[in-house]
């Protein structure tokens, strides 16, 4: 064929652009293709295939050739991050991906993902959206399963809110299985390894709320800008709740241990922790009474000071003496060694 003549199949059935961004695609797909591979899968001739290469390369993207009947093109990895192309299936399984992530920290930073998946679902093309709420409202978890007892759909819809900086209208269950409608501004989500929280402004109380995400019935934008004035810790406000919640009674310990090894001891799901100096940590923990909460800090196994209340304090004083008792040489049972 004659180098002016033209193939029928350059006819451009699509515009350049969306050709460079196939080739781009297959490129990414494979470590090498030859150009008449290419160009078949393109549908277009190997003088197109070689044209938009050097356009490619003229964009900045490093593809390597090598001449010869076996010789092909390469995209040369850690150049520069080409545009990520998916398809309908390839996009839908990175995002029920990045959900199950958000969800159970599979990937270590559940902020990571749940971000992730928020700009992808901005861009994903209505069609892949509206399966992937289908897969959202098919998901079932059990009961005391890892997981967050709140669904990928409802989730980001609250990180959209946070984004936004807008007022919105939440309708929610709180822990006395009451339903109320109040006006918020959502700030962050803060997940608890087990359990996503809302941390948003109180419009009508003129406070900062912490508000259990699986709660959530609907969030619903006001239009009105958020007032986010002084906002909190999210993630200390969120264990503070957690901490002394709906508990009637909490109590002020002191862990001689350094902040990292204490939230091993307690967990920042019971306890809100604060440095004591470099080598201790005083945790505020809630619990029924003096007796249960006394009960729980002999489950720690570490040495630690109760710092208040005095009822808290006599209470493990009592609980540790009979301990001691039960387990002293020459006891009431006979079942000392002889």
């Amino acid at each position: 064929m004659p180098p002016s003549q033209t193939s029928p199949r350059d006819t451009p059935a699509t515009a350049t652009s969306a050709r460079l961004l196939g080739l781009l695609s297959l490129l990414s797909a494979r470590p090498s293709w030859t150009c008449a591979e290419l160009a078949e899968s393109l549908k277009v001739t190997d003088r197109t295939v070689r044209r938009d290469i050097a356009r490619l390369r003229e964009l900045g993207y490093s593809v390597d050739s090598e001449a010869g009947p076996w010789g092909g093109y390469r995209l040369r990895a850690g150049s520069r991050v080409p545009p990520l192309i998916l398809d309908d299936e390839e996009a839908l399984a990175v995002a029920v991906g990045l959900s199950e992530a958000a969800l159970n920290r599979s990937l270590g930073s559940d902020q990571a993902a749940l971000s992730a998946l928020l700009k992808l679902r901005q861009v994903l093309p209505r069609r892949i959206a509206d399966r992937l709420g289908e897969l959202d409202e098919a998901f079932v978890r059990l009961p005391g399963a890892d997981g967050s007892g709140v669904g990928p759909g409802l989730l980001l819809e609250l990180a959209a809110a946070c984004r936004r900086g807008e007022r919105a209208r939440l309708s929610y269950t709180d822990a006395g299985d009451r339903s109320t409608v109040r006006d918020i501004d959502p700030y962050r989500l803060v997940h608890t390894g087990r359990l996503w929280y809302l941390v948003a402004r109180d419009v009508a109380r003129g406070a900062w709320r912490t508000f259990r995400a699986d709660r959530v019935e609907r969030l619903q934008p006001t239009g009105q800008p958020a007032d986010l004035t002084d906002p909190p810790d999210p993630a200390g406000l969120v264990s503070r709740n957690i901490a002394n919640g709906p508990y009637p009674l909490s109590a002020t310990v002191r862990l001689p241990l350094p902040l990292a090894q204490a939230l091993r001891v307690v967990p920042p799901t019971i306890g809100h922790h604060r440095p004591d100096g470099p080598d201790a940590t005083l945790v505020d923990i809630g619990g029924p009474d003096a007796d249960g909460l006394a009960r729980y800090l002999l489950t720690l196994g570490t040495p630690l000071r109760v710092l208040a209340p005095d009822d808290v304090r006599r209470a493990l004083a009592r609980r540790a003496r009979e301990l001691a008792d039960g387990n002293a040489d020459g006891n009431a049972d006979g079942n000392a060694d002889a």
